[in-house]
């Protein structure tokens, strides 16, 4: 059962789920491949003749090399899947929840009721890709903010939904 599931309030119920697009791997993904590239010259080199060479470096320690960089490529990997993976946002009949992190977590829940603006910056990238940063400025004015959100349009409109439903019933 995830977070938002968890900490629903009665009579409320989840209207849209999102993550962060994986886009946000990007950074982790490319490092990872350097050190998986680097695992694999080791391993090569390791199969390779040393002849004509004054020292030729011991195929042990090739193995290792690999090893290490294989491993430090996984976990690079790893991070950048996590912290894709332990982020929720959710828009409620009531509220609209994002939670982030695992060992440090990081809670946002604004009542539709308290919303004044939402606002969705996509870059060009953003716009082909599906992902943007959307803006959520409550009546105390200060904003949250909330990088590479998969389907940024979508989160507005059914925030804006919910308002618009919210406000309806009263």
């Amino acid at each position: 059962m995830s977070y938002v599931e968890k900490h629903l309030i009665p009579g409320e119920s989840i209207q849209y789920q999102t993550k962060l697009h994986w886009i946000v791997m990007l950074g982790h993904i490319a490092i990872a491949a350097v050190f998986e590239l680097l695992a694999i010259t080791f391993l090569l080199a390791s199969f390779s003749s040393w002849k004509g060479a004054r020292v030729a470096p011991p195929r042990s320690a090739m193995y290792w090399g690999a090893v290490l960089c294989f491993v430090i490529g996984a976990i690079f990997f790893s991070i950048g899947l996590l912290k894709r993976t332990v982020t929720e946002m959710a828009v409620t009949n009531k509220r609209v929840i994002v939670k982030s992190g695992l060992a440090e977590r990081r809670t946002t829940e604004i009542l539709l009721s308290r919303i004044e603006s939402v606002v969705v910056d996509e870059p060009a990238l953003g716009r082909i890709l599906g992902y943007g940063t959307v803006i959520v400025r409550g009546t105390g004015g200060t904003p949250e903010i909330f990088e590479k959100i998969q389907h940024p349009l979508e989160f507005r409109q059914q925030v804006q939904s919910q308002i618009a439903s919210g406000a309806k019933a009263k």
